[in-house]
């Protein structure tokens, strides 16, 4: 759990051609948010890292400090239900 005030860091699992890579990213910068981009076509070991965390093999894996979001259709369903944002902030889970 994040300490009060600190903000988790946010992992997206990425390639280089990836509509709804660009997709999550966009929305997480309309957001005001940054985060770290793994590039898995890029590197062999981060993408079996990647399918080991996710249990998927699909990009992106977006993945908010340990908790795992999903994809992109994933991530905006929790923006829906209200869930994103305060898991963004660092809030407890309700």
């Amino acid at each position: 759990m994040a300490a009060s005030g600190s903000k988790p860091e946010i992992t997206i699992y990425s390639t280089a051609v990836c509509p709804y890579c660009m997709a999550a990213k966009n929305f997480l910068k309309s957001q005001g948010r940054t985060w770290n981009e793994v590039r898995i076509d890029l590197d062999l070991a981060e993408k079996e890292k990647m399918m080991t965390l996710a249990r998927r093999t699909s990009v992106p894996q977006i993945f908010v400090g340990k908790v795992h979001v999903g994809g992109y259709d994933d991530m905006m369903a929790m923006h829906r239900a209200g869930k994103l944002l305060p898991l963004l902030d660092g809030e407890p889970a309700a």
